[in-house]
């Protein structure tokens, strides 16, 4: 496929953020674009404003008769009827997946993959590539705060970072040049069955990496590259080719120094918290600098760096409140997020409203789930998204309700979020989930903000 000779691109579902990053590529690259979604957002508003028109009705006679490719993602459900007429009219129809395939095999492509972690990294090695002077498509999982985008076009690329997502096997379609695997937990196994399936998809993926290209691999992830494949290791063992030490907090920002491939770098500083978000800053320079620029060069481009919107994103801030939302949706993402903001507002009671995500995900690790908000001092559990999934009878937030200590959590309706805050004042507060929690979170901002400029005029009039 050669970009440059589409004309006209259709998608469904169009507003996913994955979609529209993909939507935007055409655009960019004069196409004439349009598409579907069940319902309007801020992303498809974007998307109308950039010129691309979308509809919110499921009519065939919405879908364009002549377009070069019909894109959909696993997430439509078989009987849509926009999807059911293309194929009965065998009009080109592709995954997304099988579209960023082809696109990887047009550019020097590197692929962050990843149970965990992959948005952050992805987003990083766009910012640092930038930073640096690199001309690349970027293809980012959420919204970089520095792009304030999930996509970053350049006519001149010839780079392309993609994130490369396990769920539906779509990794497997990419041919990248360079690859990142910074986690494989268990997960999505409504798709692979077992762990081991999970795992086996992952060595898959190295198979994919071009025999000149190379695999940077966390240093707790057992996998195995095919034969001469040079894999390299980071995280925080002296052992590994790149390493963190000497992680700190200055100034509202984390620090730390860094070994990469016996260079020292040192005083490298990170907006975002977290000791893991210091081991994705790692990760994303050591790939950056597989493309020239030095270390150093790296280490200065990543003080200016902001992150990405749901990644343990501080909403609030004040001396009253802290308000953090973030998109975990898996235990070891949630745990990781838990112990940042405790490590990063020491002393603050934990309050953390959870959103469940899939009734499959929820009957599979509720356990881990109750585990890792037990960190917590307090948990509002909301009831499960269910995304592309119906009920499953007996799978609920109870079940994780069930698993805490007596009295450390409640199951809440998520419309009743924003007055639980307002009556209850958290000094320090979380949102998680990766279903649709963050519709509330604007409300929840609000409300912490009104009663800082309450207090804040309360303490005027003493």
């Amino acid at each position: 496929m050669h970009p440059e000779k589409i004309t006209e691109v259709y998608f469904i579902g169009i507003g996913g953020i994955g979609m529209s990053a993909l939507a935007r590529f055409f655009h960019r690259q004069g196409a004439r674009v349009s598409g579907y979604d069940r319902t309007q957002t801020r992303l498809t508003k974007d998307l109308e404003q950039e010129g691309i028109s979308i509809h919110y009705v499921d009519h065939p006679d919405h879908v364009p008769s002549g377009a070069d490719l019909y894109v959909y993602t696993p997430a439509i459900p078989q009987d849509h009827k926009g999807l059911q007429y293309i194929r009965r009219n065998n009009l080109p129809l592709y995954k997304r997946s099988q579209i960023l395939g082809m696109l990887s095999e047009q550019y020097l492509t590197i692929a962050v993959a990843g149970t965990h972690g992959k948005t952050t990294i992805s987003s990083m090695v766009a910012h640092l590539l930038l930073q640096c002077g690199i001309p690349a498509n970027a293809f980012v999982g959420g919204v970089s705060v520095n792009l304030q985008s999930n996509y970053h076009y350049d006519p001149d690329a010839r780079v392309m970072v993609v994130e490369a997502d396990e769920y539906d096997r779509s990794f497997l379609r990419l041919s990248p040049h360079h690859a990142l695997i910074s986690a494989v937990d268990a997960d999505h196994l409504d798709i692979y069955g077992s762990g081991e399936k999970l795992h086996r998809a992952f060595v898959q993926f190295l198979e994919r990496i071009n025999p000149r290209g190379t695999a940077l691999i966390h240093e707790e992830v057992s996998l195995s590259g095919p034969a001469g494949l040079p894999v390299e290791t980071y995280g925080r063992s002296t052992q590994s080719n790149y390493y963190v030490k000497n992680i700190r907090k200055e100034n509202g920002q984390m620090c730390f120094d860094a070994s990469m491939n016996g260079e020292q770098v040192k005083g490298i500083s990170l907006a975002m918290p977290g000791a893991y978000n210091v081991e994705n800053a790692l990760a994303a320079m050591a790939l950056v600098c597989r493309l020239g620029p030095s270390p150093q060069e790296v280490a200065k481009a990543l003080s200016a760096y902001k992150g990405v919107k749901r990644r343990f994103e501080i909403r609030v801030h004040s001396p009253q409140q802290v308000y953090i939302d973030d998109y975990a949706h898996h235990p070891q993402e949630i745990k990781a997020c838990i112990e940042a903001a405790k490590e990063f507002f020491p002393g603050r009671e934990l309050t953390v409203a959870f959103q469940p995500h899939l009734y499959s995900r929820t009957r599979d690790f509720y356990k881990g789930f109750a585990q890792s908000l037990e960190l917590a001092d307090k948990v509002i559990l909301l009831e499960i998204y269910p995304a592309r999934e119906k009920p499953v009878p007996g799978v609920s937030a109870q079940m994780i309700l069930n698993e805490l200590s007596p009295g450390k959590g409640r199951v809440l309706k998520d419309s009743l979020l924003p007055e639980y805050v307002r009556k209850s004042r958290p000094p320090l507060f979380m949102t998680l989930g990766a279903g649709d929690i963050d519709r509330l979170t604007g409300p929840i901002a609000q409300q912490m903000e009104r009663q800082t400029r309450q207090n804040s005029n309360d303490d005027d009039e003493k």
